[in-house]
């Protein structure tokens, strides 16, 4: 989908901009004396666009500085006479690419079909991808030959003619309108129920919606917005609108009194917030999967789970909606940090470090050595600890299928070639790190967010999700706390709890687990399972024989329906399938229809 591109031919670079996006909000230019700059997404905070796009432009107006990059959802182009910037924020929601020859950038895009060939792609990339559903937003590769992608945190600096003159990572600093920080002694829950208000406040637009689902994350973040909206604080004056799902049968139906419960504590806060319940027993995972997985701009690892949240998104597009929060990315942010074991071990503190092993067993029910194999032994060799569990439970297709050991379905000699152990070696780092309990928070802002969903809906939804629990500001407030203040047996997000402690109903408050959404993956598969396999062995795209061994990759979606194997080999089968799907769709593109493209005036 591509809301923006530069093309560079002489010196003075074309940018165009979707005119529908631009009308939505969604895209937002801004001209100064200083230079030009097109943001797509939102700089400082949605309800003041146009001030963080004006901020932006200014911060980098200086040649030579580098000031940290602002709080946001953003990607971002800044033209000046002696440059150009191309940035995004440090959590990646909006994807930006470049295609690049010889040191020279001819054009930039937030879409890398738009500047790729179908018939030029990048093998190495597909390695990448099928190491796990992480791969795609860290790594500069993509699918096509010669584009390049802009990393999260990332400034590159071109000339006007677009000569490639540096890319560099900045970190996020603090937006100017932040509030202070609470006064020191402060205890854990005050300091996350600040950050997180403020998180929330930076998000609110017009007309909000809020994901709620009866748990104690998303009831969070609409009960916050419901008070900063009836307060009236960060200049919020929208209306607000409780999305949710609801399931009358099924073990799902067991999570409705929780939902109502969690609509009615939020209406105590803003008595007009407007519940829309959106009935889901007719949707299973991988219906339209075709529409999906072949569609979007990347292969996309989620995309048999788009089918309920495309359902939602749609609702709330009709409704006007132009900001949508939700409750992703609490399990690994606020929670406390399993990883801290591996810290203990690391420093040589084993009797601490068996106590807290011990104590998460049996909050848990699981088994001490459980704990310690899974949080301590296998982060520090991951890819022998799954070479050793794939030994172990050899005998199916999905027997200790990991998230880095290679599929059996990917084609050995194809896997050599193209350089699939360094991929596992990469994508392992990026899990775990020197310091897998910081690599924790880094790994979770790719993975809690189904966001290629929502960029691709974009110009027909108008509005971005978005994901206050992962905001930098959140994100440093947990990581600043001390594992003993996060860490309760029995009690998972301890300290989120403790910060909404006044505005949660006990019921919600109380609960320690929901239920999964295990039964639409079972039942979608069970349905369109013979219809997915039919589609693999009749693909037509040359490079799927070449890399995957498709009747391999059937049988393992037989043992799937057959309820073999775990979440981590269901979600590699699951990504090799959306890989098949978006491949055959590259044969079947038609030429895109120009679409209304408002081309923005630079100054040179």
């Amino acid at each position: 989908m591509e809301a923006l591109r530069v093309e560079f031919d002489g010196n003075v670079p074309e940018l165009l901009t979707a005119g529908g996006m631009v009308r939505q909000g969604l895209v937002t230019t801004v001209s100064s004396p200083v230079g030009t700059a097109v943001v797509v997404g939102w700089v400082g905070s949605v309800h003041d666009r146009l001030a963080g796009t004006r901020a932006l432009l200014t911060a980098f107006a200086r040649s030579g500085t580098q000031p940290p990059l602002p709080t946001g959802d953003f990607a971002a182009v800044l033209v000046y006479q002696d440059r150009v910037l191309l940035m995004r924020d440090e959590q990646a929601r909006i994807p930006l690419f470049f295609r690049e020859s010889d040191g020279r950038v001819s054009a930039v895009s937030t879409s890398a079909r738009s500047l790729g060939s179908a018939t030029e792609l990048e093998p190495g990339y597909f390695c990448r991808y099928l190491t796990g559903n992480m791969a795609q937003p860290h790594t500069e590769p993509t699918p096509f030959a010669g584009v390049h992608r802009i990393l999260g945190g990332e400034v590159v600096e071109l000339s006007v003619s677009g000569r490639m003159r540096g890319r560099r990572l900045s970190r996020t600093g603090r937006t100017d309108d932040s509030p202070a920080p609470p006064a020191d002694g402060s205890g854990p829950g005050q300091r996350l129920r600040h950050a997180l208000e403020h998180a929330v406040g930076r998000r609110l637009g017009r007309t909000i919606a809020c994901h709620v689902s009866g748990g104690t994350d998303s009831t969070s973040v609409a009960l916050l917005t419901a008070r900063l909206l009836a307060a009236g604080q960060e200049g919020s004056t929208g209306d607000l609108i409780l999305l949710a799902g609801r399931y009358g049968g099924g073990e799902l139906a067991a999570e409705r009194p929780y939902l109502e419960e969690a609509v009615e504590a939020v209406r105590e806060q803003a008595p007009g917030a407007r519940p829309v319940i959106v009935d889901a027993d007719d949707v299973a995972d991988f219906d339209d999967f075709l529409h999906h997985a072949g569609d979007s701009d990347e292969p996309h690892a989620h995309a048999f789970r788009a089918p309920f949240w495309s359902r939602l998104h749609t609702v709330a597009a009709e409704l006007g909606c132009d900001t949508l929060l939700t409750g992703c990315g609490a399990d690994p942010v606020v929670d406390a940090n399993p990883f801290h074991l591996h810290r203990l071990a690391r420093s040589g503190r084993l009797r601490e470090m068996t106590s807290q092993a011990r104590a998460r067993a049996t909050a848990g029910e699981q088994g001490v050595r459980d704990i310690v194999r899974t949080h301590v032994l296998r982060p520090t060799l991951p890819l022998t600890a799954e070479r050793i569990n794939r030994l172990v439970h050899r005998g199916t297709i999905l027997g200790g299928l990991g998230h880095f050991t290679r599929p059996p379905w990917l084609r050995r000699g194809f896997a050599r070639a193209h350089g699939y152990r360094a991929a596992c070696l990469t994508e392992s780092r990026f899990l775990f790190g020197r310091e897998p309990e910081r690599s924790l928070y880094d790994a979770a802002n790719y993975l809690a967010a189904p966001d290629p969903l929502s960029w691709r809906c974009a110009p027909q939804h108008g509005f971005f999700l978005s994901h206050p629990f992962l905001d930098p500001e959140v994100i440093a407030t947990m990581r600043s706390l001390p594992a003993e203040a996060t860490f309760r047996p029995g009690s998972p997000k301890t300290v989120l709890r403790e910060a909404m402690a006044d505005m949660l109903p006990p019921r919600i408050r109380d609960r320690t687990d929901k239920v999964p959404f295990n039964e639409p993956y079972v039942h979608g598969l069970r349905s369109h399972g013979d219809d997915l396999i039919d589609l693999c062995r009749s693909a037509r795209h040359p490079l799927i024989a070449e890399m995957l061994n498709v009747e391999t990759l059937c049988r393992a979606v037989r043992e799937v329906q057959l309820g073999t194997g775990d979440s981590a080999s269901w979600d590699r089968m699951n990504g090799s399938l959306a890989l098949v799907v978006w491949l055959e769709g590259l044969l079947d593109e038609r030429p895109g229809v120009p679409g209304a493209a408002v081309p923005v005036s630079v100054g040179s």
